[in-house]
């Protein structure tokens, strides 16, 4: 299969899978991850009747390796949280100015080269992708003033302000307000408006976002600027970057081994309006960003997620964003990778960019949509049998690289939607259906204690999530009470229902529905203020 074809297949329905072959293979592996969820529950819920004592030394092991993983994970939270508050403190546009020059030659390998050409901070340029459908302008203007609040030169800013025609006249409002406002401010600002017509696009960022890059390219093209010297960073229509992040993107472009064979991701912090949520939603959100702060230094692990930037020369060569699918921020990753042949990588910034909790108004609406934006989150499983059958189809790619990358993505959402209901649910089952014979033996006596301690112990991760999120709050707005910051400390005691209830239900919800061929279409968060 051509590389044309497969780095652009959205599922087993997709026509780019001409051979009845190829269509149930991608079938199968779309099949997979929840096949296996499902068979890891029911498995531990029939053998706790069957054959307690397995089980329950199966539980005691389990339990012991989410002991050791939390104790290892909170050490990369550690590391992590120093590296974000040395690169916040960073005055990148210094660093940038105090740099030698230097060159990318053609092996990758950055160096100082004087008689060839330079890789100069200084040209390049940032080509800022903000796709919006539904949002008001009270959500539009604070992302754009951000950007001009930026401590870097706005010359080498390029802003596509992406709006949807299906919304019709306000969204072309919004757009028309804004350039109003903030044209002048950059060096160049465009507005797109992406058809409600085009034929096979399923509605979604992805679909909005290519449009909106063909035409920055159109525009890039007129102005004669280089590919090569251009990043494109596609940032929620709610991320509000902080003054040296451009700086810090720049930074770590011109220095990168291989600048254009890498993704560049911040960190999330969902401070926008963090005071405003309830707790359960809070917990949520910071336990996102600690995941991927972690993440951060794992780098092997690394995809892009949500804001991220890449090269514009990248997105060029790949044909753009997969305009078909729901989870088009990790997916162009995946692309990548299979791309350039497993050369590509995700460069971690140690740099926040901040970002909406998920808020519907009232608890209520807030619960609904806190497990949609989750379950589509999940969604993001539907990259399993994209990576896996390109895998199988790149045979330039490593066998080591593809065992890897394929393993750390089955386990991830495999854990995602299992673990939590294994350690607070599951694991108590050998005790009521074991029967007499089970109740009756000493590891039926020292399940529950040996649980209890091992749960306690694992209390410490949740201790040190409950400090670091008082240390990444922003400040508290005058109307909220100084108590509020007992309650943010309190609050990660709702930690083991939380990850179940948004994080194993809506995970295993979109692993279901991908094993069912019940394949999901983009929903967009409210953004209420």
């Amino acid at each position: 299969m051509q590389k044309q074809d497969y780095i652009k297949i959205a599922n087993a329905r997709d026509p780019r899978l001409r051979r009845k072959k190829d269509r149930i293979l991608y079938r199968f592996l779309e099949i997979m991850p929840g096949m296996l969820a499902w068979l890891t529950l029911v498995a531990i819920v029939l053998l706790s009747w069957l054959a307690p004592v397995g089980i329950a030394i199966f539980i005691i092991i389990f339990d012991l390796y989410w002991l050791f993983k939390t104790l290892f994970l909170s050490v990369h939270l550690r590391v992590a949280y120093k590296k974000v508050k040395q690169h916040i403190a960073t005055d990148w546009l210094v660093k940038l100015q105090s740099l030698p020059e230097y060159d990318v030659n053609k092996n990758g390998d950055v160096s100082k080269i004087d008689d060839s050409p330079k890789l100069d901070w200084r040209e390049i340029y940032h080509l800022i992708i903000l796709p919006f459908a539904k949002e008001g302008p009270e959500v539009v203007r604070p992302t754009l003033q951000a950007i001009a609040d930026s401590q870097y030169p706005h010359s080498k800013m390029i802003i596509v302000l992406a709006a949807e025609a299906r919304i019709g006249q306000p969204a072309r409002d919004i757009a028309s307000q804004m350039q109003k406002e903030f044209g002048s401010k950059f060096f160049q600002f465009l507005t797109t408006l992406h058809p409600a017509d085009i034929p096979c696009e399923i509605i979604g960022k992805g679909s909005n976002q290519t449009w909106a890059g063909k035409q920055a390219k159109k525009l890039i093209d007129e102005l004669e600027i280089p590919y090569e010297n251009i990043i494109i960073s596609a940032l929620d229509i709610d991320t509000r970057v902080l003054p040296h992040y451009f700086g810090c993107l720049a930074y770590h472009f011109v220095t990168t081994q291989d600048p254009w064979r890498s993704s560049y991701q911040p960190i999330p912090f969902y401070n926008n309006n963090i005071w405003q949520t309830p707790c359960f939603s809070r917990v949520v959100a910071v336990s996102g960003t600690f995941w991927q702060m972690m993440q951060q230094e794992r780098p092997e692990r690394l995809a892009t997620f949500s804001s991220h930037s890449m090269p514009f020369k990248a997105v060029i060569e790949e044909s753009y964003w997969n305009w078909n699918i729901v989870s088009e921020d990790s997916r162009i990753f995946w692309q990548s990778l299979l791309f350039y042949d497993g050369d590509y990588q995700t460069v971690p910034l140690y740099y926040p960019v901040s970002l909406d909790a998920c808020y519907g108004g009232s608890w209520r609406r807030t619960i609904i949509n806190q497990y949609k934006q989750q379950r589509r989150w999940g969604w993001g499983v539907e990259n399993i049998p994209y990576v896996i059958f390109g895998f199988l189809n790149n045979k330039k790619i490593s066998l080591s690289k593809k065992i890897r990358y394929a393993f750390n993505h089955f386990e991830g959402f495999w854990s995602w939607s299992t673990n939590a209901l294994i350690i607070f649910l599951l694991g108590w089952l050998p005790l009521f259906l074991g029967g007499d014979k089970f109740n009756v033996t000493l590891l039926s006596y020292n399940l529950p204690r040996l649980t209890r301690w091992i749960m306690t112990l694992s209390m410490i991760g949740i201790l040190g999530s409950a400090i670091y999120n008082i240390m990444i709050l922003p400040a508290k707005p005058r109307d909220i009470s100084r108590w509020r910051y007992g309650i943010m400390f309190l609050q990660w005691v709702l930690m083991p229902v939380t990850i179940m209830v948004f994080g194993c239900f809506p995970g295993l919800d979109a692993q279901t529905r991908l094993m069912l061929g019940k394949y999901m279409g983009f929903w967009n968060t409210d953004k209420p203020r």
